[in-house]
């Protein structure tokens, strides 16, 4: 969304608009709560302290800012907070485990702990935040070290997160010891007990988002590269399918998808559009020893690629993922604002069930759509990423978008992730939006500087 447009919304108070995309709302939600019907919670509230606009009746506690004390002792908070996951613990407990995108260089890496360290030379990481049944924090502390630019991942039907690198990097590239490009498991409630192990078998590549599905245990898998041809969308068949915390060690089947005849699916426009017959072609090298899997030879048919794949999302017999955006300058097939794809395993069938923008509208917010989650009200909170503002927002069944939050806390420094100067501020985008198991507070991050909010208020 261009920096205007989100100025204009943010300067009108905006709360609900009619969405500028088309498609099947009703597919979004398949297998969730029946929505209540309500179109938003009112108007944003400019926030006194400089931190959080919220609706009237919703309160922001501030669990944890980057460069603070880690309560464990371990150092500071990293910084870069992005994926983000709320798992259930003892005694009314709540476990958060939480991404750091960070890069070789950046501001604050994750600290080094023996036995939870990857490579030395990595300055990403998760860190997990346990909260008492008040949502008071308890402890603070590292999950996984040694790990580059974790972006996103997904739960596990087991209470695990699986954080996925966004990069390919090989060891001797920027000073790293070991190749990346792999999914971790990481246990929030007890991190010692998944360690910092790559996951090799379920490939290495510029990994965004997973879902699993819990019914065979098949995890999906988005990848974001960033030069064309860009990335693929996966399957991988474990080995011990459910088989709990560690199962995935065990190894299994990387597979990629092939829709017969569609080699880019940026060029599909038509919301509706259905393939049927979807094919899972196995990749000949999951650990990409000398060729990107991307660029890997399929055989006859070739591979189908997409621009941009993030959020990865399990709902009813379905799996969801996200094309964020295309642009045929950078060499996709098509234009597009964001697109949200539906694939039934069981019927070997993918949909395009919503496509999001234009973004020459400045009513209609609805462009690059990137984590996703299911909200109490059984519509959606969807996190953009774009420029300017930077908003959650919700998603109705009826198709109506609402500003839930916008980021309070400009960027007007160089050294700011998204720059920024006094004259044209910036604002960190928002991640890992997710809900605590009772869906009674959503958690949310700033990326920068990284902030991780709990969310309090009338949720209906």
């Amino acid at each position: 969304m261009s920096a205007t447009r989100r100025q204009i919304l943010s300067r009108t108070g905006a709360s609900v608009a009619g969405i500028a995309f088309s498609g099947a709302i009703g597919e979004l939600f398949a297998g969730t709560a029946a929505a209540r019907g309500h179109a938003g919670y009112g108007p944003l509230v400019p926030d006194p302290a400089g931190l959080l606009d919220l609706p009237e009746g919703f309160r922001y506690t501030v669990l944890s800012r980057e460069g603070d004390p880690l309560r464990s002792g371990e150092g500071r908070v990293p910084s870069n907070f992005d994926g983000m996951a709320a798992f259930a613990g003892r005694r009314g407990r709540v476990h958060l485990v939480r991404n750091h995108e960070n890069r070789v260089t950046g501001r604050i890496g994750v600290p080094t702990i023996d036995g939870l360290t990857y490579d030395p030379a990595a300055k990403g990481g998760c860190t997990a935040l346990t909260l008492d049944g008040r949502g008071e924090v308890l402890d603070e502390r590292v999950a996984i070290a040694g790990t580059a630019v974790n972006c996103a991942g997904g739960p596990t039907p087991w209470a695990t997160w699986l954080t996925c690198e966004e990069t390919e990097d090989r060891a001797g590239t920027n000073g790293y010891t070991k190749d990346h490009g792999f999914i971790f498991e990481v246990d929030g409630a007890d991190p010692h007990r998944t360690g910092a192990v790559p996951l090799t078998a379920m490939g290495r590549f510029q990994h965004e988002a997973i879902a699993v599905d819990p019914r065979s245990g098949i995890v999906y898998e988005t990848e974001d590269a960033f030069e064309r041809p860009f990335g693929l969308f996966y399957r991988f068949l474990p080995e011990v399918p459910l088989g709990g915390h560690g199962s995935l060690r065990a190894g299994g089947a990387l597979e990629a998808m092939r829709v017969p005849g569609v080699p880019d699916l940026s060029v599909i426009q038509e919301t509706g559009a259905s393939f049927d017959g979807v094919e899972w072609v196995s990749v000949p090298d999951p650990l990409a020893v000398e060729t990107p899997i991307r660029l890997q030879d399929f055989g006859r048919g070739g591979i189908t690629h997409a621009q941009k794949l993030e959020g990865c999302y399990w709902g009813g017999r379905s799996v969801y993922f996200v094309s964020s955006f295309a642009r045929t300058t950078d060499g996709s097939g098509a234009t597009h604002f964001g697109q949200v794809w539906r694939y039934e395993p069981h019927l070997r069938r993918l949909t395009l069930v919503v496509v999001f923008g234009p973004s020459t509208d400045i009513q209609l917010p609805g462009e690059s759509p990137d984590n996703i989650c299911l909200a109490p009200s059984g519509g959606l909170m969807v996190c953009e990423d774009g420029e300017g503002a930077q908003h959650v927002y919700g998603l109705t069944r009826k198709g109506e978008v609402y500003a839930m939050a916008r980021g309070a806390q400009a960027l007007t420094s160089a050294a700011d992730a998204a720059g920024g100067t006094p004259q044209a501020p910036e604002w960190g985008e928002f991640a890992g939006v997710t809900f605590s198991p009772d869906r009674r507070t959503m958690f949310v991050n700033c990326y920068t500087p990284g902030t991780t909010f709990a969310v309090r208020g009338p949720w209906c």
